[in-house]
């Protein structure tokens, strides 16, 4: 919230002059204009015009349209794909280039590494995509910490706040929900988890959001990593 989305509303403008004639530029904007397509009876919808010429000044706003899209959808917190692709490849960009890095609480690294060694697996289901999640464990405080994962799953798979989704998780890698534990900050997601007979811990961490005083009292607390005592997997 503080780092990766500030940094699209930034430099996308920047982005897309440098990138604009690059085949996996051209997809993003394309995915982008057909959303604008199918927004376009939404409220306050930016859409994205077809270049109709080859001048500059067209070319700029033609830019400035997709720059407005972006900002239009980012203030509703879309999470349309064809946004997500374009900021998974921005962040690609900033990831490599060392302008961000993936912040890894220090308690993290050592317990996944001790969870790993007593035979249970870790995986990462986030809303950003698989290919962001790869990027900031990739180029993380802690350097490449991305064989401590066993696999990521994203919404592809369906929304967080379903129980569905749980399941299909459990099924993908050959679980049952009764052994996964899913650790979050957000008690809708704990709750859909929960619905599926997955064990929940809800995370307090520096910049999370508040919980109620009912939430505080139903939900397994943690504020660290080291809080939390699993039984080997057998």
């Amino acid at each position: 919230q503080e780092t990766l989305f500030p940094y699209i509303k930034e430099n996308v403008k920047e982005y897309l002059r440098a990138h604009w004639e690059e085949e996996e530029c051209q997809r993003d904007v394309g995915l982008l204009r057909k959303q604008a397509q199918e927004d376009s009876s939404l409220d306050g919808a930016v859409p994205i015009p077809l270049e109709s010429g080859c001048g500059e000044e067209e070319l700029e706003r033609v830019i400035q349209a997709v720059v407005d899209n972006v900002h239009w959808q980012m203030s509703l917190d879309r999470k349309t794909m064809a946004l997500k692709q374009l900021q998974g490849h921005m962040w690609r960009t900033a990831y490599a280039t060392g302008q961000v890095k993936g912040e890894i609480f220090e308690d993290v690294v050592p317990a996944i590494r001790k969870w790993r060694e007593a035979g249970m697996k870790v995986y990462i289901y986030s809303s950003g995509s698989i290919e962001a999640q790869k990027l900031l464990f990739g180029y993380s405080t802690e350097g490449d910490i991305l064989e401590l994962f066993d696999g990521h799953f994203d919404t592809k798979i369906g929304p967080k706040m379903e129980s569905e989704s749980y399941r299909k998780i459990a099924a993908s890698i050959g679980c049952a929900t009764n052994n996964i534990l899913f650790l979050t900050d957000v008690p809708r997601e704990a709750n859909a988890a929960e619905e599926a007979d997955t064990h929940v811990a809800v995370v307090i961490r520096p910049g999370n959001a508040g919980l109620t005083d009912d939430e505080k009292s139903y939900y397994s607390l943690i504020s660290s990593f080291t809080e939390l005592f699993l039984p080997s997997s057998t």
